[in-house]
Order: structure tokens, then sequence, then C-alpha cells
């Protein structure tokens, strides 16, 4: 409605917000869980500095060299945490979608008009500087990512006999520590990441 400028401030606000609340459930659980914070906590705050628009701040061209560093070093470390299985592999392929998208951004960086912030405005100037087919196959994954996460936030049928919402008398967790919170950050950075990938 009003050009992708409001894209980049709907998605900064957004992802800042999300890497915030992930920067708080850093606090509480297990190492396991507050490392899976930390990690969602950087890419929610890479995310949000990515989405900028230009009009708000020019980031230098050399920024990309710092987004490849910091989410190259992210994709190592989730690669030697992959190991251990889980959401580590989901935070691999996040950090190299991010790197990815760096480099894809830097080509274009001085041609982004209006809209998103050096790269994510490329897509919308004509002049993308993605792969399509590396593109095309994160935008599945991250379209898969979203439907499967939101599946998951649907509440389960109470089973009989069970008042729906009711807690048995045991005291609910601490707003940080819900997971339901925790999975709405990532659905909204699936969402996000896809949104960006789509300029590209």
């Amino acid at each position: 409605m009003h050009g992708p400028a409001l894209s980049g401030w709907l998605l900064m606000v957004l992802c800042g917000a999300t890497g915030a609340y992930c920067l708080l459930r850093t606090r509480d659980g297990t190492e396991r869980e507050r490392a899976s914070a930390r990690a969602e906590a950087l890419m929610g705050f890479g995310m949000a500095a990515m989405a900028v628009p230009a009009a708000l701040l020019a980031l230098p061209e050399w920024i990309g060299v710092v987004y490849t560093v910091v989410f190259g070093a992210a994709a190592l470390h989730a690669a030697v945490s992959a190991r251990a299985g889980g959401h580590h592999l989901h935070h691999l392929v996040g950090s190299l979608a991010m790197v990815y998208m760096a480099l894809a951004m830097a080509p274009g960086a001085g041609h982004a008009t209006g809209g998103g912030h050096s790269g994510h405005g490329a897509g919308a100037a004509g002049s993308a500087g993605g792969i399509p087919v590396l593109t095309g196959v994160l935008l599945v994954y991250y379209a898969l990512y979203v439907l499967h996460a939101a599946g998951r936030l649907i509440p389960a049928p109470a089973p009989a006999g069970v008042p729906a919402g009711g807690s048995g008398g045991r005291t609910a967790p601490a707003w940080g520590a819900r997971p339901e919170l925790a999975l709405a950050c990532r659905l909204t950075m699936g969402i996000g990441m896809f949104a960006m990938l789509l300029t590209l």
C-alpha cells in the first residue's frame, strides 16, 4: 500500500521485538534452552538491522562483510552443535541464509530505492543479487517451517473431564519461559526471513 519502505519498518520492529524477547529468555531454562535463545536473539536483531529502511539510516557498503563474518561464525557454531540434533539444524540454515542475503545485497547496495535496506531494496529496484535456485530452495524451506510452526501453535483439545484452560492448580510458567511464546518468536522470524528472501 505504501511501498516497500513500510515493509522494512514493520520487519525492523517485529524482528527487533522478537530478538528482545529471545534475549529475555536467555535468563531462564536449561543451558541448551539458553543457547537456543541466544542464537534466536542474534537472528532477530540481525534481521531487524538488515530490514532498516534506507530512508532511516544509510549503512556503509562494508556492513555486508560484518553480517557475513557474524553469521558465518554463528553458522559454524550451529554446525558444531548440530551433532546434538534438534533446533540447531534450523539455526544453521538461518545463519547460512543470513550470510547468503548479506552476500547478495553487496552488489546492489548502491541501487536500493526507498525500499528496504541495501539488498532488500535491490529487488524493488530490479537488480536482484541472489541465485534464483538457492533463493527458491530457502523460500520453500521457510514456507514449510512457518506452516509447521503455525500448526504447533494450534492448541490441542483438552482431554475429557479436564476443563479447557485449566492448570489443575499449578501456577503458570513465567512469561519468559512459556514454550508457546518461544514458538511464536520462531514463527515470526520464519515469516520475516521468508519476506526478506522474497526481495532477492
